[in-house]
């Protein structure tokens, strides 16, 4: 399904967000910032799709940023998109690795930083996905999680849930030419756990500080959780 519509993910992300998914990556990757900016710092961005929070994380990396995803159609469209950005763009490395979440092909206490945007909510099994990405982080690492969530404004709520089960799904399997995958979004964010659910599902899987911010209302909210210890 996401190989199918890997050619233009990035087109419909842009379109059926008006934009807003590209700006509330850069506001994960300047949140991140501090702990990007450390010297040889090490980030992995898992289920990475077409790599774009992976770039944006890489202009505030004073070390590396590994972007992986299972999909390798989505991994060929990173790799262009990283080709055509200029390196004056880019403070950090970025390497691509196919991989699936849930089975991390890295040693444990590995990075700094394990990231994921909008790809968390895929994983067949949320509790084991969080274990991995805790696995690989260092103590004292943080986890950030930038996902699809509960709108909260009462007026705005309705109208975004019209748009998001009546509108959405229609308008992207016409521009995708592929029927099914986006009304499986829809359905994957309207199953996925609201914003105190997933802090509480962070809390369970050893996380400390777990907090989240709102973007439009809870159209999307990034949940950041640190990992007890010291680096």
């Amino acid at each position: 399904m996401f190989a199918s519509v890997a050619p233009r993910y990035d087109l419909l992300n842009h379109l059926l967000s008006l934009g807003l998914d590209l700006t509330w990556r850069r506001a994960t990757a300047e949140a991140l910032r501090d702990v990007l900016s450390g010297p040889r710092s090490m980030a992995a961005d898992v289920c990475c799709g077409t790599g774009d929070l992976a770039l944006a994380l890489s202009r505030y990396s004073g070390g590396t940023v590994v972007a992986t995803d299972f999909c390798h159609p989505m991994l060929q469209r990173a790799e262009r998109k990283l080709s055509r950005s200029s390196p004056r763009d880019r403070s950090g490395r970025v390497v691509l690795v196919e991989a699936d979440t849930l089975s991390l092909p890295f040693s444990d206490r590995s990075f700094d930083l394990v990231t994921s945007a909008f790809g968390f909510r895929n994983l067949a099994n949320y509790a084991a996905g969080l274990q991995e990405m805790v696995r690989v982080l260092k103590p004292g690492g943080i986890i950030a999680i930038l996902e699809f969530s509960r709108v909260q404004w009462p007026v705005f709520g309705p109208v975004f849930r019209f748009y998001f089960a009546a509108l959405l799904p229609r308008i992207g399997d016409w521009v995708a030419g592929v029927r099914g995958p986006y009304p499986y979004l829809h359905e994957s964010a309207s199953q996925f756990p609201d914003q105190e659910a997933l802090a509480a599902r962070m809390e369970a899987a050893g996380l400390t500080s777990v907090r989240y911010r709102n973007f439009m209302g809870g159209v999307a909210a990034l949940h950041i959780g640190n990992k007890p210890g010291r680096q």
